[in-house]
């Protein structure tokens, strides 16, 4: 059951034509990969489901981007209930220079009106549990977060997300900065959260992409060149440019 559908999708940065006519459709509770050189539309296309291209001027968008039958493209969407549904895990861990509890609940303070300590209390815990964190950390709640290993900072930002529920994760090279031992427990953890989210991640890493995904969409110059199933799209792609591409001769 597709949880996203684009329709048509374009975008411009003023003249620019960064994403051309963009057909696709991400499945609930698996784990989709987008693939492709640097410059393709990648990012570009994973900010588009939570609106964060707005922030940038000149940026116009047309066709459709379908959330649970919702058109988010709609003037009447509300952006706030957006960014809640659809959470965002950047290439660089980006926590607060606040405690760790507060790093968690601080999403929490401001959707929610009235939250008692007990409550966040139960919030923070469930959180670093489903991040594989809570073990390591349950002692240090107080101490900052910048204080952190960079692995450790990478699923404390995927905990304070899972913090206020949202529906989707979206991950943009989530383990470009970290070891190999760092990287493969992050795909762990992935793995695991698909159960409960909708994943859809950014990768140049292709190996990371082959492990860990469910679906694969390779992109080249703003259109979606091919997307299905990540074993297909590995072994056996429809188009010459997406085997061109994984098989390294160019990129």
């Amino acid at each position: 059951m597709a949880k996203i559908l684009t329709k048509n999708l374009n975008l411009w940065y003023s003249g620019f034509h960064a994403l051309k006519g963009v057909n696709s459709s991400f499945e609930a509770n698996r784990i989709t990969a987008i693939i492709g050189p640097s410059g393709c539309g990648k990012s570009t296309l994973l900010r588009v489901f939570n609106r964060m291209n707005d922030l940038i001027d000149g940026v116009r968008m047309e066709g459709e981007v379908l959330i649970d039958d919702t058109n988010m493209l709609s003037p009447q969407a509300d952006l706030v209930v957006l960014r809640k549904k659809v959470g965002m895990v950047f290439q660089r861990p980006n926590p607060f220079p606040l405690s760790i509890y507060e790093n968690i609940v601080f999403g929490q303070k401001i959707h929610a009106q009235r939250v008692s300590r007990d409550q966040l209390d139960e919030i923070v815990e469930t959180s670093l549990k489903s991040v594989l964190l809570w073990d390591e950390l349950k002692d240090k709640l107080n101490e900052s977060a910048l204080r952190l290993s960079l692995e450790q900072k990478q699923r404390l930002c995927i905990a304070r997300l899972i913090a206020v529920k949202p529906d989707v994760l979206l991950m943009d090279e989530p383990c470009s900065t970290l070891d190999p031992q760092a990287t493969s427990r992050v795909e762990e953890l992935m793995r695991e959260l698909k159960n409960k989210y909708t994943i859809i991640i950014v990768t140049h890493n292709m190996q990371q992409a082959a492990r860990v995904s469910d679906d694969t969409g390779f992109m080249l110059l703003g259109e979606l060149i091919e997307f299905g199933r990540t074993q297909e799209i590995f072994t056996v792609p429809r188009d010459k440019r997406t085997e061109d591409y994984i098989t390294g001769r160019y990129g």
